[in-house]
């Protein structure tokens, strides 16, 4: 701890090295802790025993800090003003002006392994998280299955003390595992993560309007309100849990991850943010990226010879969008900027309490302002964002088309829609550099800012850090502030090493040289690796802003062209020095598949598997299911893919006269199916995503009484033609000729729901009446796969 001491000034010297001398005194080698021992005498007779209660350990210093841990979603380095970006976020700038921040912090350009890698210490695919957890396939790096070798920072802490809480979007619990069936082993509350307290969602991303929430293991429906936001009841519902935390053990420091889903697609938020933003963006993304670049230079946050990379050749330029289609475009950047200034204002709240509680002071908050860079899987800009997940063809005319059905351009960042901004907006929030989130080669994809402030242990200093440092340094940061050193065993498994290094040496000297030697990067086939001032990397096969990567299937990593790079005297990596330093180039390429094998990333470019081999996706063992109206809430990933399979469903029910409700419902208001009763017609939909729906409506009345319905559905491969057929009591009532189906799924959280419709609405014919219970009793619904 002796450089400890030295590097931060601002500490007492003597207090510092107490407390740490302190924590390492006791043996964290192994975890939990043994219990203490009684400090009573039993003796056999009552009256010659001895009563004294035993004191408990403590295991941590006297001064252990809270920790509060900010994650933003899909937001670039280019967007806040804080910086530079044209997004007000004043609760990052308090942040920064109360401490520090780095310019050259970095993430593994996606959700999940992001998440994986800053719980852990260690890299994304040595815990298993090499890409999102729905698209996890069975070699070791890509499970998408945290192992209990790799001990996350809230099992740690909690045996040590801390009470734990996380809060938002989680995404690293497998998607077979999210139903009321568990196993709860991974959920966030679960014993192989250790959080005490989860409120959010399980999935990648949910409507901020109608979010799938849990709290600990118990779904749960958001609180009816008037103006519901998911991002405000986050903030609220951590403002509750530190009340309480006061209230209950106040002699106990905390550890918060709170992680919104903001801004992640869908782009919901209230429409005067949004307005705020008004005529900003007017000129389009090229323009906003050289003000964004200047503005960069003049604050000093970017070094001053820093180049502005080019545009790619495959995206895009302003001047190339119709003029007639550009209202469209700037509303979707506007809807987002609104969003993104929202949960940064949400984040003030959560501050502010910190202050109320008087506990600011000795609270250490990390703020990473993004998990990976902003996103261009909008694409061509959406009004329903999976379209381009499941590559379905569509046009923006189309899109426009089927938004002014919707309510026009006020309705975009609304209930009805889940709407994502052009890919080139995207680009211009990563500024100044190259591509973007899916691109683990260029710091587009992978360079977020982050901010940190500590006003008990750390001066504020306007000079941006800039070593060179990753979201796995952030476990070792806590750790070295703690005087913990990284358990050997936890819970009986013998631990992984911690990848990550401690940056405190970088807390009181911004200029103190990077002591983090070598950090790979891998995602989708995008690679790279830094060593010592110099990075290599390859873009690899996947292109996120087109709809389909020319050549994906004969993809082969070993002929991927290199690029290189040192970074000392080029920021934003744009000048290429492959040519000059071949021996170099060769090195590093070398060291990349040295690491890439240590952390078990190999296969290279297994996040495009199921891309290429949809039908490997994680998926449950059934081919049949009993249902009944107790079925609520199954995640689309573990539900019968009624919507992308031949298959048929059979509902055994009682009807009253003029019935009215869902039957069943899988999916939401952006794509999803449904079968209800509409004063006593029978009523299928089909939402391919928003922009085509197909129906099938009885002519007839159901009578009063018992009836089985079935639903025949022929599809030869999914994503092909549909054939959808109603019976009732063994007689067609109507059919339906789906054009396209959705090959993939349909959304990342809604649902399949028997007897409702929760979450979001997948039809607009009862949009108003959601939930839109059924009125009858539903026996049995049987579902069969064919």
């Amino acid at each position: 701890m002796a450089f400890y001491v030295k590097s931060i000034v601002v500490l007492t010297p003597i207090l510092l090295f107490t407390c740490s001398a302190k924590a390492a005194s006791n043996d964290g080698s192994v975890l939990p802790f043994p219990p203490t021992p009684s400090a009573s005498i039993a003796a056999p007779r009552l009256q010659d025993s001895k009563h004294q209660r035993r004191v408990e350990q403590d295991h941590l210093p006297k001064d252990a800090p809270n920790i509060l841990i900010i994650l933003l979603d899909d937001v670039g380095f280019g967007l806040p003003d804080t910086y530079g970006g044209p997004i007000h976020t004043p609760t990052l700038s308090r942040i920064a002006n109360d401490g520090i921040s780095y310019n050259a912090f970095h993430t593994t350009s996606i959700c999940s392994p992001t998440r994986a890698a800053l719980l852990t210490g260690r890299n994304h695919q040595r815990v298993g998280s090499g890409t999102i957890a729905e698209r996890a396939v069975d070699w070791d790096g890509y499970t998408g299955v945290i192992p209990r070798t790799s001990a996350s920072i809230a099992k740690v802490l909690g045996d040590y003390g801390y009470k734990t809480a996380a809060l938002g979007k989680w995404h690293n619990t497998p998607a077979t595992e999210t139903t009321p069936m568990g196993p709860f082993t991974l959920w966030p509350t679960g014993e192989g993560i250790g959080f005490d307290y989860f409120y959010g969602f399980l999935a990648g991303e949910t409507s901020q309007w109608e979010p799938r929430l849990f709290e600990n293991f118990n779904p749960i429906e958001p609180p009816q309100v008037e103006k519901y936001h998911l991002s405000e009841d986050l903030a609220d519902k951590a403002i509750t849990w530190m009340r309480k935390q006061r209230a209950y053990s106040p002699d106990k420091p905390f550890l918060m991850y709170w992680a919104p889903g903001a801004a992640h697609g869908p782009h919901h938020i209230f429409k005067e943010w949004a307005d705020k933003y008004k005529g900003q963006f007017d000129d389009g993304w090229d323009a906003l990226r050289e003000r964004t670049f200047e503005r960069q230079k003049q604050l000093g946050w970017i070094p001053a010879d820093t180049k502005l990379t080019p545009r790619p050749e495959t995206m895009a330029a302003w001047n190339s969008v119709p003029e007639n289609q550009r209202a469209f475009q700037r509303r979707l950047m506007e809807v987002f900027a609104g969003f993104v200034e929202h949960i940064d204002v949400q984040a003030g709240k959560v501050i502010d309490e910190l202050d109320r509680l008087n506990i600011r002071d000795n609270t250490i908050v990390f703020y990473i302002f993004g998990d990976n860079g902003a996103s261009a899987e909008g694409q061509n800009g959406s009004i329903s964002e999976l379209l381009a997940q499941n590559q379905i063809p569509n046009t923006i005319e189309q899109q426009i088309d089927a938004m002014n059905q919707l309510g026009g351009l006020d309705a975009l960042g609304g209930p009805k829609m889940d709407n994502m901004y052009h890919a080139g907006w995207a680009w211009a929030g990563d500024t100044p550099f190259k591509y973007t989130k899916l691109i683990a080669s260029h710091f587009g994809g992978t360079r977020n800012p982050m901010a940190i402030s500590w006003p008990a242990r750390i001066k504020p200093d306007k000079t941006p850090r800039s070593q060179f440092h990753h979201v796995n340094d952030i476990v070792p940061t806590i750790y070295d502030i703690l005087g913990i050193k990284p358990p050997r065993v936890v819970d009986g498994f013998q631990q992984d090493p911690i990848d990550g290094v401690s940056m405190v040496y970088t807390f009181a000297d911004a200029t103190a040289p990077t002591r983090k030697v070598t950090q790979y990067f891998d995602n989708n086939g995008s690679r790279g690796i830094y060593h010592d001032g110099w990075f290599a990397s390859t873009f690899g096969p996947l292109t996120p802003w087109l709809t389909i990567s020319p050549g994906l299937a004969a993809w082969d990593s070993a002929k991927d062209k290199w690029e290189l790079y040192k970074l000392n005297s080029d920021f934003s990596q744009a000048e290429d020095l492959a040519g000059k330093e071949p021996q170099r180039l060769s090195e590093m390429k070398s060291l990349f598949l040295k690491e890439a094998e240590t952390n078990n990333a190999f296969p290279i470019g297994a996040g495009i598997w199921l891309r290429i081999h949809p039908e490997d996706r994680a998926k449950t063992p059934y081919r049949s299911w009993d249902f009944d109206a107790t079925t609520t809430r199954m995640p689309e990933f573990a539900a019968p893919g009624v919507g992308r399979e031949s298959n048929r469903v059979t509902i055994d029910a009682v009807f009253g006269e003029n019935a009215s409700g869902v039957l069943y419902a899988l999916g939401g208001a952006s794509g999803g199916l449904t079968l209800y009763m509409d004063d006593g017609h029978l009523v299928y939909e089909y939402n391919m995503m928003i922009i085509e729906r197909y129906t099938a409506r009885s002519a007839q009345k159901l009578s009063p009484g018992k009836h089985r319905i079935e639903v025949g559905t022929s599809i030869a491969k999914p994503g092909a033609p549909a054939l959808v057929v109603l019976n009732v009591d063994g007689h067609e009532v109507a059919r339906a000729d789906v054009k396209r189906t959705v090959p993939a799924a349909f959304t990342a959280s809604e649902t399949f729901d028997v007897g409702v419709d929760l979450g979001s609405p997948v039809s607009l014919k009862y949009f108003d009446k959601r939930p839109f219970p059924f009125n009858g009793t539903i026996n049995r619904v049987h579902v069969e796969l064919q």
